[in-house]
């Protein structure tokens, strides 16, 4: 099972780790906090202050066909915050 999912690569993140030194992760719903702490330190080789999670529900949708009403939902998701020490980054873009 893999704690990191991706990063989440947006203008708000980008700034964010620019301006903060805070990065953002798509995590395993069923991890914690340091599960999440120890797989970033393992994977990018940085030091971690402090982890924050934000968890997602899935969002119901129900469509009217022509066979009758079809209920589905997506998949929940976990997001991760995750500040890392002073001095320290993490690029993403090396490896392209």
């Amino acid at each position: 099972m893999s704690v990191l999912i991706k990063p989440i690569i947006t203008e708000k993140m980008t700034a964010d780790s620019e301006l903060f030194n805070r990065y953002g992760f798509y995590v395993d719903p069923a991890a914690n906090k340091l599960q999440i702490k120890e797989a970033v330190e393992s994977t990018y080789g940085v030091s971690v202050n402090k982890v924050r999670t934000l968890n997602y529900g899935p969002n119901r949708r129900t469509r009217y066909t022509k066979t009758g009403i079809q209920h589905g939902k997506t998949n929940s998701l976990k997001k991760a915050i995750v500040d890392v020490a002073e001095g320290d980054i993490i690029d993403f873009y090396s490896n392209l």
